[in-house]
């Protein structure tokens, strides 16, 4: 797996986890205070994340840090 592969897989995972949560990008990325542009090239494996703000984002979310590095 590259890096390219790494950020689409990841960022498919928070778009899932986001959609479950029944959360749009602008709720997401406010409450995280990122922009949404910020989130919407998460989520298209544009833009990589720091791992402090995985963790944040897992908390946002509500989940496990390990379902949105799952990659199965």
């Amino acid at each position: 797996m590259n890096k390219e592969e790494l950020l689409k897989r990841f960022g498919k995972n928070v778009k899932i986890e986001r959609i479950k949560k029944d959360l749009t990008q602008e709720q997401l990325a406010e409450t995280m205070d990122v922009s949404q542009n910020y989130l919407a090239c998460v989520e298209c494996g544009r833009q990589n994340m720091s791992l402090a703000k995985v963790l944040e984002l897992s908390k946002a979310l509500g989940v496990n840090i390990e379902s949105l590095l799952k990659f199965s």
